[in-house]
């Protein structure tokens, strides 16, 4: 049927319309690849923040219009996806991830547009530290905290014994793995020795050679630096090869997804780190929290992970500083969330100016006994909390963060 040019500028005018009446957020997230249970996590909850943001009037009076591309945690599909989000959809905003690399290659690309990226879950110190640039914030830890978190635990129950490192071969596998062993005094690579993993597309045969190398260095600990589907595939590994019994296991890094893929019964007595979950709102009486938990264990008969908390933070934390700023302009919302203080699904936090860090309380937790985890409606009550840090207590100081950016040749101001 052949339009009246009257009927096309109708059309046309509805178009621009509804364009003027809602603002354009980017999701870059890992629908498919080795984080894909992070990703479908992340994508619940954002599905719940973007309603209940739109049903109470949108961001500056505009509805969100979501539009969503799949990482597959690729680093470059990550790039071209923020590329694509800003230059043809016209996001104002791109957040999301489950990778280090993938988070910063997507700011890397949000910074050539002069639009702000927010990591969702990269553990990396370099997100925030050698990489951090004036348009990258994010929301999660990093390495350094886990790692500081966990470092008491691992002191006092494992001081001065000998560890292993299987490490997935790749930015937050190489800091995570350094801030261990700072912090667990086992820099010595001759004693407490390490191999690596290929990251993406490590196989069975990759963690099994890894696993047969640290079985003969006999550890007291075996730390797994490894993510998503790869821990679970490392840990059932290592379960089916009887090293549980002969050594303690770490994972620095854990999401309720992580557990899951490996299993009440491989988790058991598993020691790692996680800057929320779902219990903690009941466990300490946040109260909006304890809503976002409710609201979506009603919705999906399952609980949210840290993945979905910190996706679901950061799109009313974008929303907060825009109407603050009183634009979407770029600068002015960076002003408006540099030394912010808030309060989202757990204690206070602080959008740290001079690196964009999100400074937080960090849980170190150990999987529950299997007859625990099953107890529970969902079968996901995974983690008994063992110990937390404050943020200041956990996180780089000031001087610490310039000295790895002069090291790195960096400026030590974002820009």
């Amino acid at each position: 049927m052949t339009r009246s040019p009257l009927m096309a500028l109708l059309l046309c005018g509805l178009f621009s319309t509804a364009q003027a009446d809602s603002v354009t957020i980017g999701f870059n997230y890992p629908e498919t690849g080795p984080y894909s249970i992070q990703g479908l996590a992340q994508k619940r909850a954002v599905d719940i923040a973007v309603e209940e943001i739109n049903a109470s009037g949108g961001i500056l009076g505009k509805q969100v219009n979501l539009v969503e591309r799949d990482t597959a945690s690729n680093a470059g599909k990550s790039a071209e996806n923020v590329a694509d989000l800003i230059d043809n959809e016209g996001a104002q905003m791109v957040f999301g991830g489950s990778s280090s690399a993938v988070a910063i290659s997507g700011g890397k690309a949000a910074k050539e547009r002069d639009k702000l990226y927010f990591g969702t879950l990269t553990y990396s110190n370099a997100t925030t530290g050698k990489a951090a640039h004036s348009r990258m914030f994010r929301e999660c830890n990093n390495s350094w905290m886990a790692a500081k978190t966990l470092s008491k635990y691992l002191k006092e129950n494992f001081g001065g014994k000998k560890y292993f490192y299987i490490t997935a071969d790749y930015t937050w596998g190489w800091s995570t793995e350094e801030s261990i062993r700072t912090f667990s005094d086992t820099t010595d690579t001759k004693k407490h020795r390490q191999a690596k993993t290929p990251f993406p597309g490590a196989t069975r045969k990759d963690f099994k050679r890894a696993l047969t190398l640290a079985k003969a260095s006999k550890p007291d600990v075996l730390v797994l630096v490894l993510f998503g589907k790869d821990m679970a595939s490392a840990l059932t590994e290592a379960t089916a090869m009887g090293l549980k019994q002969k050594m303690a296991v770490v994972v620095p890094n854990l999401t309720l997804g992580m557990a899951e893929s490996a299993g009440p019964k491989v988790m058991e007595g598993v020691v790692g780190s996680v800057p929320w979950a779902w219990s903690v709102p009941k466990q300490y009486g946040y109260t909006k929290g304890e809503k976002f938990v409710n609201k979506f264990a009603d919705r999906y008969q399952a609980y949210p992970s840290s993945s979905a908390g910190s996706a679901y933070t950061i799109l009313y934390e974008y929303k907060a500083a825009v109407e603050r700023a009183g634009t979407f302009d770029t600068d002015k919302v960076i002003a408006a969330l540099e030394g912010h203080e808030y309060t989202s699904l757990k204690d206070k936090q602080v959008w740290r100016a001079f690196d964009h860090q999100s400074v937080q309380t960090i849980y170190a937790v150990k999987g529950k006994p299997q007859a625990e985890v099953l107890a529970d409606p969902f079968k996901q009550d995974y983690f008994e909390i063992i110990a937390e840090l404050s943020g200041e207590g956990a996180a780089r100081t000031h001087d610490e963060w310039k000295a790895v950016r002069e090291a790195a040749g960096k400026p030590t101001t974002l820009e």
